[in-house]
């Protein structure tokens, strides 16, 4: 469904000092888009180093898409600052569409043309020299396919086809919302393995998912976003670090039932001297630690469900 501009007077302020072109590829500051009685971006700070692959996470309707929206300069916040590739989004729109590229989630093709169509009027549009379609083609490995009709592409080669027309004009900033949303495990890891393969090329990504295995694998950064606020803003590492309890697990010998599992906390005195005494009688016959999962640091975080 498309979002209505309310029509609005934004307030544009100029951007501080700290979020100029140098510092980052993307930066926003108390950023905020309220529509009619809803605030949907509710005075965000945001920002991702050149480079690399940041995650906005969180469940539907948390603001995701309309940060991305304002972001791309496609809709004008109602107050607060932005730059990306070190343009302002409201003031420096033309300047800024050369930089970016932007998947959303529907996926808006032409179906009774072919792949290579479709990049073929995409490129025309453009004025984007025609080599460049076989090297997207390429890059998401789709060359074989090329001259199929877009009806008959799965999911996943759909999917692959959008990012492919994002990239034709060489774009140093890449914006994909939900980029595996529906896709079978297969076809997501295709996506992913695009997505890491352009990391490695120097470009920035930002991604909206709420799939937090896939935002653990991909993301140097992620935010967790609720109603319109981030929550959390660090790596995922560090945050699975800061709001885990460090348990291990233990499979023993028991003489009734063979093997049985434990759990311990190992800030727990208690378990750490039931696992030392077992370790002792040679009753451990394996252990390992487990850490918190991304989403269950989201919900801990969050109070919520990612989906």
């Amino acid at each position: 469904m498309s979002i209505q501009d309310t029509g609005s007077v934004p307030t544009v302020e100029p951007a501080p000092p700290h979020l100029h072109m140098a510092d980052a590829a993307i930066s926003a500051h108390a950023l905020r888009r309220r529509f009619k009685a809803t605030i949907a971006v509710d005075g965000i700070d945001l920002r991702v180093e050149r480079g690399t692959i940041f995650g906005l996470l969180g469940p539907n309707g948390a603001g995701k898409t309309t940060i991305i929206r304002m972001l791309t300069g496609q809709i004008v916040p109602t107050s607060g600052t932005a730059t990306v590739g070190g343009f302002d989004v409201v003031r420096d729109r033309e300047q800024l569409k050369p930089l970016i590229g932007v998947v959303f989630e529907d996926q808006n093709l032409y179906d009774r043309l072919s792949g290579r169509q479709n990049l073929e009027f995409a490129r025309w549009l453009y004025a984007i020299p025609k080599r460049r379609i076989d090297e997207v083609l390429d890059l998401v490995e789709l060359r074989d396919r090329a001259r199929d009709p877009v009806q008959a592409y799965s999911n996943g080669m759909r999917q692959r086809l959008m990012i492919a027309r994002a990239l034709l004009h060489e774009p140093r900033i890449l914006f994909l919302d939900e980029p595996s949303r529906g896709l079978d495990p297969i076809a997501a890891r295709q996506i992913r393995q695009t997505i890491q393969h352009l990391r490695d090329t120097g470009m920035t990504i930002l991604l909206t998912t709420h799939l937090m295995d896939e935002a653990d694998h991909l993301c140097q950064r992620v935010a967790f976003i609720v109603a319109g606020t981030i929550v959390a803003n660090d790596t995922p590492r560090a945050l699975k670090l800061a709001h885990s309890t460090p348990v291990v697990e233990v499979t023993m010998a028991d003489e009734e039932d063979g093997l049985r599992e434990v759990t311990l906390n190992l800030r727990d005195a208690g378990d750490q001297q039931r696992l030392a005494t077992w370790i002792a009688a040679d009753a451990v016959r394996s252990m390992h630690t487990r850490e918190a999962t991304l989403e269950e640091v989201f919900i801990a975080t969050a109070g919520v469900r990612p989906a």
